[in-house]
């Protein structure tokens, strides 16, 4: 999946995206959680594409969230949508 977001693979260090979901059944609505892990400038260059691609404003990603020991950065995205 990640592929499909990343402008040139051999420019960015490893980011990692991933999605979660859960569904509130009496009102039809999921709550959809975007995470993305990596460095810096790999999960800035992720959020900028996605904003281009209409999928979120930039905005409305949390602060860069220390993840882990290994020096990584995450930053999350919470998305609600209603289910057909």
């Amino acid at each position: 999946m990640q592929a499909y977001f990343l402008p040139n693979d051999s420019e960015l260090p490893s980011t990692e995206v991933s999605i979660q979901a859960s569904t509130d059944p009496v009102s039809g609505k999921e709550f959809i959680k975007v995470m993305v892990i990596g460095s810096r400038k790999g999960i800035s260059s992720i959020i900028k594409t996605l904003h281009r691609l209409r999928f979120a404003d930039v905005r409305e990603w949390s602060p860069l969230i220390p993840y882990g020991a290994s020096g990584e950065m995450m930053s999350l995205l919470r998305r609600q949508i209603i289910l057909d």
